[in-house]
């Protein structure tokens, strides 16, 4: 007898693994260590830096979706709840894997509860819209411009001296990734948002190969898989 199929889809950090995995394979132990190093430095300094946390209001930021219409965060929650999930930039291997992860795993509950789903990064926009079009994502994503709102909330983080080396060794650039002179870029943070721009529920990644699973973000929301109220 063959082993059991499982219908339960790999949780993210599954995805991620396997990730980790095929670069211990194939990268030079140089190119791990300097990526495995930025990582545990922003872990290591991320209890001290001072963030958005649960209880907090938002500033009254607007975003601009990737075709350029603008997003404003009250209009975002005028009838109620939405998520706002922060990524680092569209050719990023791990935000090719997470949010293909919501599309699968997130969104279609929210979409039945009719809940808003934004996903958020500093790219502009003309770059941005590749990881809509490649991965068709059904949900928006958006622009935060000049990293404005990302730095309201306390979650970038600046590069090291050896990651921006390796970014420009491989014809990077700080105006690809956020559109300004500094390399600078969000952690990858999930955000559900009240009414009122109040941050019911905040989780932010340091590492940007950990982040938050769905059915945190579901409990958050008090939703089942399916979309349906837990209370129900």
């Amino acid at each position: 007898m063959g082993l059991p199929v499982s219908d339960t889809p790999p949780t993210l950090r599954e995805r991620f693994r396997r990730l980790e995995d095929e670069r211990r394979r194939s990268w030079t132990a140089e190119a791990l260590a300097v990526n495995l190093d930025q990582r545990e430095a922003l872990v290591r300094a991320h209890p001290q830096t001072r963030h958005v946390a649960a209880g907090d209001t938002l500033p009254p930021a607007v975003l601009h979706r990737t075709d350029g219409s603008p997003l404003a965060l009250d209009d975002l929650v005028a009838r109620g709840p939405a998520v706002l999930i922060f990524f680092r930039f569209a050719t990023c291997p791990a935000c090719n894997i997470a949010l293909p992860y919501y599309k699968e795993t997130l969104w279609p509950a929210l979409a039945e509860a009719g809940i808003p789903l934004v996903a958020v990064a500093p790219q502009p926009e003309a770059l941005l819209g590749e990881i809509v079009t490649r991965h068709a994502l059904p949900f928006a994503v958006a622009t935060d411009g000049g990293l404005a709102l990302s730095r309201a909330l306390g979650i970038t983080y600046v590069f090291d001296e050896a990651s921006r080396a390796a970014a420009e060794a491989k014809g990077g650039s700080s105006r690809q990734l956020n559109g300004t002179d500094a390399w600078e870029l969000p952690k990858p943070t999930v955000i559900v948002l009240d009414p009122g721009r109040v941050a019911r529920f905040v989780d932010i990644a340091p590492d940007w190969m950990d982040r938050t699973e769905a059915p945190v973000i579901l409990a958050a929301l008090g939703l089942s898989q399916d979309g349906q109220s837990r209370a129900a």
